[in-house]
């Protein structure tokens, strides 16, 4: 449980982050996705897991596409 909140704060400690450099660069910030950025860090999680899929070859297409979901996975139950 405590896991969870730790992971959930650094995830809007993050946004908070993005938020300040908006003002100190006087530009627009991370504030598209819901009220007021609120889903931005779930957002920046499947941009993570869904980026663009490339063909390898000769390499094991288990370990090369499954790995950011697994080091998600490993990280969270650390």
């Amino acid at each position: 449980m405590i896991l969870v909140l730790v992971l959930a704060g650094v995830a809007y400690l993050t946004l908070l982050e993005r938020k300040v450099l908006r003002y100190i660069q006087y530009r627009k910030g991370p504030n598209k996705v819901g009220v007021i950025g609120v889903f931005q860090p779930v957002r920046d999680a499947i941009k993570l897991l869904s980026k663009e899929i490339l063909l390898v070859f000769k390499s094991n297409y288990f370990i090369y596409y499954f790995s950011p979901s697994m080091m998600l996975i490993i990280i969270i139950l650390l």
